[in-house]
């Protein structure tokens, strides 16, 4: 049936709503950003200009979600980013361990409409700003082509985690595109005129193997002189997805208007690879590949950055500064691109790494120019040289949560973003950050109304590891290597390995410390001990260093690269152990030392990082006396995960039902209880492109009970995966203890418990 063509039929429907919070763009950032603020009380409208949500780390574009990891090649120990993304990031690896791009892009949105706080519209982007007065934002408007429909967002706060920055950018906030001088932030690595200002667009690729040959005819405006790309000896039939990072292009043009002409150079690009694989004659073994999929989006690295209320720089990541306002952290290498991308005759990027995390302030994230707009993802406020860093998807997710945070507690208490920055303000926004997972650095969460860190608190059982079995592999010492160990002040314990020496030799032991109790770079060699070995198998080499330790903290014992000498490795796991190989990886860190020029202003240091599982089993070591820093106090002491100590309660192998008791001189009233498991944050845990080997991560309880004073059962899990597991009762109890039993996740992996928190 035909509808009557009248004036009011040919006018676009308008949909007028109201939140308290509108987030515009749905990329990770966005994401996090929408649902930590939906999950803590506001109504939040989220704009995605896509069909999917995502953003670079969508089935559209399929980079995998980087961040403070720096995918287990830097010395940053336990620092994956905790909150929404951790939460997707290991849900992701549970539902779909073989990083399908269609099954990550379903999960986002899973959890973005399970929050019913959330009006998610897709498919609609905003090209409108409207302002109340100069500093004020008032509401936003989109239009979504797949409806025709106009969406008009008003609200007391917004959130531009757009990427390009199209709020800040209409509205008229002040912002930067482009490099910085070395002089105006004093800092050594900004870019010279010749390497360029912008990092550019990358088109990813994916091919399939048909079993049967398979004939490619290039379209005509595929490239046909790929002697223009400087880079062609890193072509080859096997390399995939995130292996054509490089495949670079649009660092000297304007890489937000002329993105259509850099998409199609890419696309250019990318047919004349797949051109040169199919038909050169030069790769026989690609006779049945197929191209199965190309990129329709690229993947943007940079654009505008907007002025904040702080500019993050150089010398802040580097020096690893403090802030009173932190709320979260990166740890991505100062990754610098040439501007000419593939065409250029520079290596693809320069990768320069401060010794550890480096904090984030909320400053950061808060528009100079706009009284309420929040910045997020890689638009917040950093320099050119510290914005190669901070971009990174992982990094811009984590700052978003704190926006999201913020903007619910500013809300909630009719505060400007402004000022919640300060005291007491910013101490209120630290304590609900912490609560739900966001790690800061040097905060330690002190929780008022945390009944878990007002009881006692008993165990079970705590691990004093005296040794660990010595049932795995042995590993020749091609590369030095060490066991990270969590040392208590006082005298540090004989240290005993076994190994097998091919003929008579000597190896050398050192006990090293990091420059700071919380780096992990063994950077000081405390003392140096030479055993001699005689040539045979099951060798016990014996070290008593003779050394005390002022103050709790992780140190290194290392056994110095010697090839004729292997040693025995052990299958268990323990929370807060690892082991390092001193290597570098050329994809992240070039070689195993960091040695810039020293005009650079970056530190030179070796790089020890593990190897993900299942090559990274920790060493088989005796030590007199055991290790005692498990005990059961560390599940209420504010921290969440490995800093300067372990920061866990581990049970004892031999326990048969580990368990914790938390008892208060008075009943409590008790309505929520959450709890903090180890899910190996030194795993980045790739969101596409990469198989995962275990959907549930092996240190991780899966089972638990928990049972009042009186013994009812309370709550019973026999399925958790999460790293946090919020547990709300069917009713408010009343009681005087909690008791919290555990089951083994298997036989080389004992109980492991970073927190405890209970709520009324």
């Amino acid at each position: 049936m035909l509808r009557e063509e009248t004036d009011d039929y040919r006018n676009a429907l308008r949909e007028h709503l109201e939140a308290d919070l509108v987030v515009v763009g749905g990329g990770l950032a966005g994401v996090c950003c929408a649902v930590t603020a939906a999950r803590a009380g506001a109504r939040v409208v989220l704009f995605q200009d896509r069909p999917v949500l995502g953003g670079n780390a969508s089935s559209e574009v399929r980079m995998v979600v980087s961040g403070a990891t720096a995918s287990m090649a830097n010395n940053n120990r336990w620092a994956r980013e905790g909150g929404v993304i951790d939460e997707f990031l290991v849900e992701n690896v549970f539902r779909n361990p073989e990083g399908n791009a269609l099954l990550s892009d379903a999960l986002l949105l899973d959890i973005v409409v399970a929050e019913p706080n959330i009006t998610l519209l897709l498919n609609t982007a905003v090209f409108e700003v409207i302002k109340s007065d100069p500093e004020t934002i008032s509401r936003v408007v989109g239009f979504c082509s797949q409806n025709e429909t106009f969406y008009e967002a008003a609200a007391p706060l917004f959130c531009d985690a757009s990427g390009d920055g199209i709020v800040g950018f209409l509205a008229g906030a002040a912002f930067r595109m482009g490099a910085e001088s070395a002089d105006e932030f004093g800092e050594p690595l900004a870019p010279a005129a010749d390497y360029g200002e912008l990092l550019g667009h990358t088109i990813y690729f994916q091919s399939k193997d048909v079993g049967r040959p398979v004939r490619f005819v290039p379209p005509e405006f595929a490239l046909n002189d790929l002697g223009k790309i400087t880079r062609c000896d890193r072509i080859h039939s096997g390399i995939q997805g995130r292996d054509f990072w490089w495949l670079e292009y649009g660092g000297r043009l304007d890489t937000i208007h002329d993105t259509e002409t850099i998409k199609w150079e890419l696309w250019r690009i990318v047919y004349g690879i797949w051109n040169h694989i199919k038909n050169s004659g030069k790769f026989p073994e690609a006779e049945t590949l197929t191209l199965e999929w190309v990129g329709g989006v690229p993947g943007k690295r940079e654009s505008r950055r907007f002025e904040g209320r702080y500019m993050l720089t150089q010398n802040d990541i580097v020096e690893r500064r403090s802030h009173e306002d932190t709320v979260s952290y990166g740890g991505w290498s100062l990754d610098l691109h040439p501007a000419g991308g593939v065409y250029s005759d520079r290596p693809p990027c320069n990768q320069w790494h401060s010794q550890g995390i480096y904090p984030i302030p909320y400053r950061a994230m808060v528009s100079r120019s706009l009284d309420n707009l929040f910045l997020a993802g890689r638009n917040i406020s950093a320099s050119h040289v510290a914005f190669g860093s901070t971009r990174v998807m992982a990094t811009c997710a984590h700052n978003a949560q704190a926006v999201g945070m913020a903007a619910a507690l500013c809300r909630r208490h009719n505060v400007n973003p402004a000022d919640l920055g300060t005291h007491p303000w910013i101490d209120r926004l630290r304590t609900e950050l912490a609560r739900v997972d966001q790690y800061i650095p040097g905060y330690c969460r002190q929780d008022p109304d945390d009944l878990a860190q007002q009881a006692t608190i008993t165990a079970s059982s705590r691990l004093k590891p005296g040794s660990l079995p010595a049932n795995g592999s042995m590993l020749r010492l091609d590369h030095c290597w060490a066991m990270l160990l969590p040392a208590p002040a006082g005298r540090f314990p004989r240290v005993a390995f076994q190994v097998d020496a091919e003929r008579p030799t000597s190896l050398v032991v050192q006990l090293r410390v990091g420059k700071a109790v919380d780096t992990y770079t063994p950077q000081t060699v405390l003392a140096s001990r030479q055993v001699d070995l005689s040539a045979g198998t099951g060798q016990a080499i014996d070290v008593d260093f003779g050394l005390t330790i002022e103050e709790p903290r992780y140190v290194f014992v290392c056994l110095v690269e010697n090839p004729l000498v292997a040693v025995r490795c052990s299958q268990a796991l323990v929370t807060g152990v690892a082991s390092l190989i001193h290597a570098g990886r050329r994809d992240v860190t070039a070689g195993r030392v960091q040695s810039p020029p020293a005009d650079l202003g970056i530190d030179s240091f070796e790089f020890w990082h593990p190897l993900a599982a299942p090559q990274g089993q920790l060493l088989a070591i005796r030590l007199e006396p055991a290790l005692d820093v498990f005990g059961a106090e560390a599940v209420a002491n504010g921290y969440a995960r490995p800093t300067s100590q372990p920061n866990a309660w581990i049970a004892d192998f031999s326990d048969p039902e580990p368990s914790l008791r938390l008892s208060w001189p008075e009943p409590r009233r008790i309505r929520r209880v959450e709890l903090t498991f180890d899910t190996d944050r030194d795993n980045p845990l790739f969101s596409v492109l990469h198989a995962h080997p275990d959907r549930i991560l092996p240190q991780c309880v899966r089972r638990f009970r928990i049972t009042d004073a009186d013994g009812r059962v309370l709550a019973h899990c026999d399925d958790n995966h999460q790293t946090r597991k919020v547990i709300r009762l069917a009713e408010q109890v009343t009681t005087d203890q909690l008791n919290l039993r555990f089951w083994q996740p298997s036989d080389n992996v004992p109980v492991a418990i970073f927190e405890i928190k209970c709520y009324a």
